[in-house]
């Protein structure tokens, strides 16, 4: 399934790869995709959204589910 969030925080490639690794985390083989100047998240995986945004929300960003 593929899922869109709009991430608050992040900045940079630190930020970016904080991101993925907490998603990737969950899911190995989740397909994540980064926009730092909008700051939207693309994830391609088998899991549900509210789990992959509880992942991010735990490396201290704010997210929102994008429709």
């Amino acid at each position: 399934m593929n899922h869109l969030f709009q991430v608050g925080g992040m900045t940079c490639g630190h930020c970016a790869r904080a991101v993925t690794r907490a998603v990737q985390d969950l899911d190995a083989g989740a397909q994540v995709v980064i926009d730092l100047g909008t700051g939207g998240v693309a994830v391609d995986s088998k899991l549900e959204a509210e789990s992959l945004a509880a992942a991010i929300r735990a490396e201290g960003y704010a997210v929102e589910r994008r429709p």
